[in-house]
């Protein structure tokens, strides 16, 4: 050949060489390409190496080789430098064949001051003085390994480290300032890497894993292999001051990092199209790991809300399958989305309860090792989980000849789901993969005979191409006179279940582990909230949340009436499980807000007080401390924060009070962790409080209370307060750039600051892109967030208006697409819906 093209972005490049001999370096700056020339042509069958003279500027944004700063104690102003290549940025770092496919080893050497320490991927193998205030570090040589995954940093942080049971180091790294806070990533993260080694069968091939708490940080964290990296709010733990949803979300990102070690890094998806295969997975192992080593923190309660989180994204017209084509590098951003992740690990808790844990597992098992050091596509995963026997005690297992293994001990089991059919797994899945959006299923009851039909749900106008959509759709459904769960697997566009007797009420999707929606047809409706009202407790917390969800879903597509959604939610007077409380709180509040948003006859302030009724003695309940479990101080932090921004007096009152002793002792005083969110919101309402908070914010000692305290500067009623988060945000010294996205998104929720985002979305669009790049999911938070509530057709032209006056790539990314179907969705659910709640209100005072 006679050109070998390579990536390279924002890179000088002073002369190349192949061999020894001089070569010309061509660049396409908007390919983000580099043309190596040689003099001769390149033979078939040779071996070449390839010499790169460049330099560059550390990165002014959160990608590529970048520069961070940080503030010690004593104020000092201090520069180090880390890495953020996934998925296209390792091209900004070093030339390179910079996709997921082109697996290399990658030997390291950096240079730098003695009083710093550079970390890479391997641990040093030696280290050399060059000159007396100048070391090279070498690193070992990486396994096979591809360049997004690449990684190093330069600073002067401190280390904790332990070793685990496999004998791997494991390292949590962070500013020297804020090492006391790394005690509980630590252990964390010891108990999950021996977890996961046991799970998979395959033992972690490196020497070690560091966790690396980075100040400014785009992002949750990063899986580079062996040395992870995070923002410092995903790793640093303070056990007097963070609060139990801070050690949640830190747990849970821990997990999920370590789990991309095998899914993603010793595994890897050939092309950005399958992302999931390595985002949807590490999102799913997150609840499968930290249930077990972290048995106290209930995780697997919370799954069903990201099931949620994912439909509403996926329900709208500018979704996306799971595996969708990309090609550029704003195209391969956008996948790193709520369906690559959310869907993703929920379709694949469908398909564990659908095989069985045992077979689930033993089929993940045999995709890891069959793909070690490899890349896959989404059917390679499918072939993995069909024929599958556990070995596990495997006398208790005989493969049927349908191959599925069925586990003769358990009866129920042998009757699993396919009456001996065949069992597909590919079939199944594709359909849940290659199709975008979810299966509505419509369930009549007419004596001992179920009706089903499938259809897709779309919220808006449906898309032609989509009519004909069909899932394989693994149902479950108990009845009044059996709490056993049924199962039933659908695979057309109607069919019926025959029951053995006939029943009061019916209830699919049992707890929610399939992702598919419920309509009843006829009075079953009538039936569940009869249920409800009468005695909750027959059914799980989880399948309550599912029908509080599936009540207004439903409502979204003129199924039912807003009426019956909520006539179904006043049975929440009596609800006191957190994941029904909060399902409740996320589908009222939103309706308040919208119609908050344009209340000209008292309707809002008439649905505000009927929402903080339904709770009320509930929220009476609460101890404002950090006793009980993680589960129960998640639901006090929500329920306090919930009544005092919706000014429920006695809450405002007692956060009022421990406000004034809080500032009176000077922020020494010691305050719960769950009823900080409550006291701050409050105490930042009057002009004084909020600069008393800013004060703090400042400091070092509150640096794990940042986000409390963000949220609550930005619920302030004043404008000019309002507007200069937002400018400091951008500014990045006292706000931190990393946060200015959900500061804007504070903002444009709080009702004095909905015009304010909008125009400095506006304003400051280019600058905005700069930082965070088109596509990235930074972007679509503030674009999706800053417009979520909009809901008038003027408010529509705006939007319209903006985003088409930029470039095509802007005007076409899908956060635009989804802001715009969502303010169509309010257009026409307050049209049909605002005069009904209205007199549903009035009918039901409660």
């Amino acid at each position: 050949t006679g050109a070998v093209v390579l990536h390279g972005k924002g890179l000088r490049i002073a002369g190349a060489a192949v061999g020894a001999r001089q070569a010309r370096v061509l660049e396409h700056r908007r390919a983000e390409q580099l043309a190596l020339l040689p003099e001769q042509p390149l033979r078939a069958g040779h071996r070449y190496t390839l010499h790169f003279q460049y330099f560059a500027n550390l990165s002014e944004s959160f990608r590529g080789f970048y520069k961070s700063t940080y503030r010690t104690r004593e104020g000092e102003l201090r520069v180090l430098a880390a890495t953020q290549f996934e998925p296209t940025a390792a091209r900004m770092a070093f030339p390179c064949f910079d996709e997921p496919a082109f697996k290399a080893r990658f030997s390291i050497k950096i240079r730098r001051e003695p009083r710093h320490l550079a970390l890479s991927n391997m641990p040093i193998v030696k280290s050399v003085n060059i000159t007396p205030w100048l070391v090279e570090d070498h690193f070992d040589t990486t396994v096979k390994m591809s360049t997004y995954l690449v990684a190093f940093i330069v600073s002067d942080f401190k280390s904790i480290s332990k070793i685990t049971s496999h004998g791997v180091k494991i390292s949590v790294y962070t500013v020297p300032d804020k090492i006391s806070q790394a005690d509980y990533a630590l252990d964390a993260a010891v108990k999950l890497l021996d977890f996961y080694e046991d799970y998979f069968s395959i033992p972690y091939p490196l020497p070690k894993q560091d966790l690396a708490a980075i100040p400014d940080f785009q992002s949750g964290a990063m899986e580079n292999w062996g040395l992870t990296t995070y923002r410092e709010s995903a790793l640093l733990y303070d056990p007097e001051k963070s609060s139990a949803s801070s050690k949640l979300w830190i747990t849970m990102v821990i997990a999920h990092e370590l789990a991309h070690q095998w899914f993603g890094n010793l595994v890897t998806m050939e092309w950005w199209n399958d992302l999931w295969l390595n985002e949807g997975f590490a999102k799913f192992m997150e609840i499968v790991s930290v249930s077990v080593t972290h048995p106290e923190l209930r995780v697997e309660d919370y799954f069903l809300r990201r099931c949620f989180d994912a439909m509403a994204v996926d329900a709208l017209n500018s979704s996306h399958p799971i595996s969708t084509p990309v090609e550029d590098p704003a195209q391969i951003l956008e996948m790193f989305d709520d369906v690559s992740y959310e869907k993703g690990s929920c379709i694949l808790n469908m398909l564990r309860d659908y095989l069985t844990a045992d077979v689930f597992k033993a089929g993940l098992v045999q995709y890891l090792q069959k793909y070690s050091y490899q890349n896959t596509k989404n059917e390679d995963l499918w072939n993995s989980m069909t024929n599958i026997c556990p070995t596990v005690g495997s006398d208790k297992n005989e493969l049927q000849g349908d191959g599925f293994c069925r586990i003769s001990q358990q009866s129920s089991s042998a009757a699993h789901w396919t009456k001996g059919e065949t069992l597909d797994v590919g079939a199944m899945m594709d359909t849940w993969t290659l199709q975008k959006g979810y299966p509505l299923v419509t369930v009549t009851v007419r004596g001992k005979n179920i009706h089903l039909q499938q259809e897709h749900y779309v919220k808006g106008e449906d898309s032609p191409s989509s009519a004909g959509y069909l899932w394989h759709i693994p149902l479950t459904y108990m009845t009044s006179k059996s709490d056993t769960v049924q199962r039933f697997l659908i695979t057309t566009k109607t069919d019926v279940i025959i029951l053995p007797e006939e029943v009061e009420w019916v209830k699919f999707n049992v707890d929610m582990n399939g992702y598919y929606i419920v309509h009843y047809e006829g009075d079953g409706w009538d039936r569940l909230i009869n249920v409800l009202k009468e005695n909750h407790t027959v059914m799980s917390s989880n399948d309550r949340a599912s029908l509080i969800n599936n009540v207004f879903q439903l409502v979204r597509i003129k199924k039912l009436s807003i009426s019956k959604a909520f006539d179904l939610t006043a049975y929440l007077k009596h609800e006191s499980q957190i994941m029904p409380v909060l399902q409740g709180l996320s589908e009222l509040i939103p309706i308040y807000r919208l119609i908050e948003r344009r209340d000209v006859d008292g309707t809002g302030k008439q649905l505000k007080e009927y929402i903080v009724n339904l709770f009320k003695d509930l929220i009476d309940k609460q101890s404002w401390s950090d006793e009980g479990s993680v589960s129960e101080r998640l639901l006090r932090d929500s329920l306090l924060h919930f009544a005092c921004v919706h000014g429920y007096q006695p809450c405002v009152d007692k956060a009022k009070g421990y406000f004034t002793e809080w500032q009176k002792s000077d922020g020494t005083l010691s305050l719960p962790a769950d009823v900080k969110s409550a006291v701050y919101t409050v105490g930042a309402q009057t002009p004084e409080g909020w600069e008393f908070l800013l004060s703090k914010y400042r400091l070092h000692s509150f640096s794990v209370e940042r986000h409390n305290i963000e949220l609550a500067l930005s619920r302030s009623r004043s404008k000019d307060k309002l507007q200069w988060l937002m400018d400091q945000g951008l500014r990045g010294d006292i706000i931190r750039t990393q946060d200015l996205p959900s500061i804007i998104v504070f903002v444009a929720k709080n009702p004095s600051g909905y015009h304010l985002a909008w125009t400095f979305l506006k304003e400051n669009w280019e600058k905005v892109v700069e930082k965070f790049e088109l596509g990235s999911n930074s972007i679509a938070g503030i674009v999706t967030g800053v417009t979520s509530r909009y809901s008038t057709s003027s408010q529509l032209a705006q939007v319209k208006e903006f985003f088409s006056s930029l470039d095509e790539k802007s005007a076409r990314l899908r956060c635009v697409q989804q802001a715009i179907e969502t303010i169509e969705d309010n257009i026409q659910w307050m049209d049909g819906n605002f005069e009904k709640v209205k007199t549903w209100l009035q009918k039901n005072h409660l």
